[in-house]
């Protein structure tokens, strides 16, 4: 008994291709009608013209005949298409009650070993569908493993593939899903850190005779790690106590110092103001006067938002009759809090006297500021009446360093290869591990403060003082290491194993942030005998150090 099979893909290119071969045919022929149907005699003879005519006959003839031959083409073509669409109604009808009968044999085949050990005797195992769902096993007898999941959660692993049974591949394991990115930072602390990757799941081992071994999925990539954040101002709850004043003297010729205020002992809590230095005065022209210093600014309680440093006291005024006069120093501003500024320098005290070299007292300096913010202002030098020369504008406080970022999360680890079967079957290969995540960047470094004015004098103008330097910017995370490569499953007695996953690659440094802008230097100060110097504006701060990158991943 012959057998025939046909192809229909085949039939329709073929009809395809030779309906072409027909256009082409008569694309030729319509060209080469005019030139040979319509042929001019040689000459006005006889002999000419009929020669010209059995040409021009034959060709006409030609013409005929390619006209019959195009439409037994066209009808050619028609035919082959047709019959590939008949092959192609009949398969269709065919595959029903062929796949039904297929399904229903096997359901026959699967029955009791299905219902005895949950398991078919032949087919191959489903696809995992949801988290935490591994492939499922192929058929006892023969059947591919199904597929483990793929993790798209952030830090939910990958699946195991399913075993094949005792002939067939083992199923590909899930990849792992990517890591959490890191969050941005409290008050003031630093961003978190990104989380790592998860493990790819393994995959399925081969038939226990024959087949190979599914591959591992790969690790998930590690999260990115947070960027450094500044906390912005919040304005302190409370403040602690002022420092006391300084003994107001008034018959002796130097005046006490201002007490320093308290720092700030609660959250949001800001420091004290300094206490102002007492008065000096000087009622015989033998003796000097001395205004007291002004108290330095409590600290803010640290750690927190919303404490401010305290400002500096500010210097007492001396008063002299005849002799020299020096006005007190001011107090220097009180450091900020995470975020918050430090307190202002307090102004230098006056001084009233005749002859030189007195002196109005010099500002005080800035504080220094928290996390990201600005320093405080210098302090105004003193005034200097009569012969008395201006004081100098305190120093401006230095900017607060920019907030730190956190590292990147290290990559996940790749799934390890399924075993290969026993006889004959070849280990899977090993999942890649996951990439690390990118390190944070660092944030920019507070603003400087503004150097203090320097002290009119009627004698010499007081110099304005210097800017404060800005803050250095915050340092960038360091990106999060590779994960390691999979392990590749064993080979069978007629085999080999399967190879190692590749380590994922090390996540990139964070960029260091920017540094802080320097403040700006003091007005000098006037006077008859000359004024004094401008003050320097403060050099910007440095900028934060970049991360370093993580470590590639080892394979497996």
């Amino acid at each position: 008994m012959s057998f025939m099979v046909a192809q229909p893909q085949m039939l329709s290119a073929t009809a395809t291709d030779l309906a072409s071969i027909g256009s082409a045919i008569r694309a030729a022929n319509a060209a080469a009608a005019a030139p040979t149907t319509a042929i001019l005699a040689a000459a006005e003879d006889e002999v000419s013209a009929a020669v010209a005519a059995v040409f021009g006959a034959h060709a006409q003839g030609y013409q005929a005949v390619c006209t019959d031959a195009a439409a037994f083409h066209d009808q050619f073509v028609r035919a082959l298409t047709a019959g590939a669409g008949a092959y192609v109604t009949a398969e269709a009808a065919n595959v029903s009650p062929l796949q039904v009968l297929e399904q229903n044999v096997l359901g026959l085949i699967n029955a009791p070993t299905q219902t005895l050990l949950g398991r078919p005797l032949i087919g191959n195992g489903a696809n995992a569908t949801m988290p935490g769902q591994p492939g499922g096993p192929g058929g006892l007898l023969y059947g591919n493993g199904g597929n483990g999941y793929n993790s798209t959660t952030p830090g939910v692993a990958g699946t195991r593939g399913g075993d094949a049974g005792l002939i067939g591949n083992g199923g590909a394991g899930g990849a792992g899903g990517p890591g959490v990115a890191g969050g941005a930072g409290g008050a003031g602390g630093p961003g978190v850190a990104g989380g790592p990757g998860a493990r790819g799941g393994d995959g399925g081992n081969g038939g226990l005779l024959f087949g190979n071994g599914g591959a591992g999925g790969a690790g998930g990539a590690g999260g990115a790690g947070a960027n450094g954040m500044n906390p912005g101002f919040v304005p302190p709850t409370s403040q602690a106590n002022n420092g006391t004043p300084g003994t107001p003297n008034g018959t002796t010729v130097t005046g006490g110092d201002g007490g320093s205020g308290d720092p700030g002992a609660m959250n949001g809590q800001a420091g004290g103001d300094g206490g102002a230095g007492g008065a000096g005065v000087a009622t015989s022209k033998a003796d000097a006067a001395h205004g007291g210093r002004g108290g330095d600014g409590g600290n803010g309680f640290a750690g927190t938002v919303g404490a401010t440093g305290g400002d500096g006291g500010r210097g007492g005024d001396a008063t002299a009759n005849g002799g020299p006069a020096f006005g007190g120093d001011g107090g220097n501003g009180g450091n900020g809090a995470t975020g918050d500024p430090g307190g202002d320098g307090g102004n230098g005290g006056d001084a009233t006297a005749g002859p030189a070299p007195s002196a109005g007292g010099h500002g005080g300096a800035g504080g220094t500021g928290g996390t990201g913010a600005s320093g405080g202002n210098g302090g105004n030098g003193g005034e200097g009446l009569f012969n008395a020369s201006g004081g100098d504008g305190g120093l401006g406080g230095f900017g607060g360093v920019g907030a730190s970022a956190a590292g990147g999360g290290s990559g996940g680890a790749g799934g390890a290869g399924g075993r290969g079967g026993l006889l004959f079957g070849i280990g899977g290969a090993g999942g890649i591990g996951g990439d690390g995540g990118g390190g944070g960047a660092g944030d920019v470094g507070g603003t400087g403060g503004n150097g203090g004015h320097g002290g009119n004098g009627v004698n010499l103008g007081g110099s304005g003082g210097d800017g404060g330097t800005g803050g250095n910017g915050g340092a960038g995370g360091d990106g999060g290491n590779g994960g390691n490569g999979g392990a590749g499953g064993a080979g069978g007695l007629f085999g080999h194993s399967g190879s190692s996953g590749a380590g994922g690659a090390g996540g990139s440094g964070g960029a260091g942030g920017a540094g802080g802008a320097g403040g700006v230097g003091g007005l000098p100060g006037t006077g008859l005998g000359g004024d004094g110097n401008p003050g320097a504006p403060g050099g910007s701060g440095k900028a934060g150090a970049s991360g370093a990158a993580g470590a590639a991943g080892r394979s497996g």
